[in-house]
């Protein structure tokens, strides 16, 4: 493992963050001599980021708490043209009001990550659309797709899996990696950027934008990728069965957010800690060793302090307290309905809607149904879509427990004998 001599690339390092760098060596020394500035794009196709985007985000955070000046790029204009890496089909278009919307719903989120200001190292936002929006064509095609190899493009991962699946690349989504170059060599002029950060399957677009620096202006720029976080079962991060994982407290209430960390895999928890948390590496490693009931208490940690990062303090206790309410307390019987299963029965699958009959949250099986119809009955906090349901031995959480909700107030418990 390299030895970095930069504070940023050795706590990246240490932590899980780095997948591939560009001339680390160089970046190093850069790096352990002055302060740098580095970006991350985030398109604006939705309302909120959610947990897939949190990696980066927080990579920006440790950026800027060893001493560096990091940019937030909004794509105002690049979410017109859609990024097809790792995509089948174009994405849909927004109009400029869908897209003004988003942005303003997206930017809200950074506010509890990184701190923005005059400073030197205080954070940057910028929006692309105010260069993009500007371009002429011909001159564009002229100044910068003249150092763009077609040959090249064509290889590049984003557009080589559309072609081999023979799905259709559009001609507009085809410009996306020169558009994203080209943010790279305007960073760099604006602000002296010279990092670009991203996922690993960035790397072939921010390269690009390493040698249009080269070539136009004969800037030295770096590229540093994360890896793709996937849980131990190999579960895609930030996507689960009721849907993703919004950091937007409007769109996924802190509460639920809380309980997607404690719901963590054990094999998971040391790593998440390291990659979604501030905590000590010290203390994250004697966390990570715990085994029994104490990797339960991991997860409440893990719980605690990611919800703190991105709700605040406030809303991680309240949902902590919630939780300890609900299940704590609830299996126990002394507050919650409480509904005792033979682990047997559940080795060959038992009828959701007779549990949901049995402790109150429905008054019949017809009701139980539409409850389910209308996406109202969540199974350990994921929603529950199809009617024909059984509750099985994977569906018992680190509690020994199986929590049932109607809404988000009526709860009934599982409990395992």
């Amino acid at each position: 493992m390299t030895e970095y001599r930069s504070d940023f690339l050795r706590t990246a390092q240490a932590r899980g963050f780095v997948h591939q760098i560009s001339e680390p060596a160089a970046l190093d020394a850069l790096m352990a001599q002055k302060r740098v500035v580095a970006y991350i794009g985030f398109d604006c196709t939705g309302p909120s980021l959610h947990v897939g985007h949190l990696l980066s985000v927080m990579l920006l955070r440790h950026f800027q708490r060893s001493g560096h000046k990091p940019i937030v790029l909004m794509g105002g204009g690049t979410t017109k043209v859609g990024d097809p890496s790792g995509k089948d089909e174009a994405r849909k278009l927004l109009s400029e009001d869908e897209i003004a919307a988003n942005m303003a719903s997206i930017k809200r989120v950074f506010a509890n990550f990184l701190t923005f200001g005059d400073g030197l190292n205080d954070a940057l936002m910028a929006n692309n659309a105010e260069w993009l929006d500007r371009l002429e064509y011909i001159s564009f095609l002229r100044d910068i797709g003249r150092h763009f190899s077609v040959n090249r493009m064509l290889g590049m991962d984003s557009v080589k899996l559309r072609l081999e699946r023979d799905q259709p690349l559009s001609f507009l989504e085809f410009n996306y990696m020169v558009l994203q170059a080209y943010d790279f060599l305007e960073l760099a002029r604006r602000y002296d950027c010279v990092l670009q950060m991203g996922g690993s399957d960035q790397w072939g677009n921010i390269v690009n934008g390493i040698d249009l620096g080269r070539r136009v202006d004969g800037r030295a720029l770096f590229a540093l990728t994360t890896p793709l976080i996937t849980t131990s079962a190999g579960a895609k991060m930030g996507k689960t069965a009721s849907g993703a994982v919004w950091l937007n407290g409007e769109m996924l209430l802190p509460y639920d957010y809380w309980q997607f960390w404690r719901n963590t895999h054990d094999a998971d928890v040391g790593r998440f800690l390291r990659l979604f948390t501030d905590l000590p590496l010290d203390e994250i490693a004697h966390l990570e060793a715990m085994t029994g009931s104490g990797i339960n208490d991991a997860k409440i940690v893990l719980a605690n302090e990611a919800t703190e990062l991105c709700h605040g303090r406030p809303a991680a206790q309240a949902a902590a307290e919630t939780a300890r309410r609900t299940f704590v307390e609830g299996a126990t019987g002394e507050e919650l309905p409480t509904v005792e299963v033979r682990r047997a029965e559940l080795e060959t699958g038992s009828a959701l809607i007779d549990f949901l009959n049995t402790s109150g949250l429905a008054s019949s099986n017809s009701d139980a149904r539409r409850k389910i119809r209308e996406r109202a009955i969540r199974v350990n906090d994921a929603v529950v879509s199809d009617e024909k349901r059984v509750l099985t031995a994977s569906d018992i959480n680190a509690d020994g427990i199986i929590k049932l909700s109607h809404g988000r107030k009526k709860h009934a418990i599982v409990k395992v004998v």
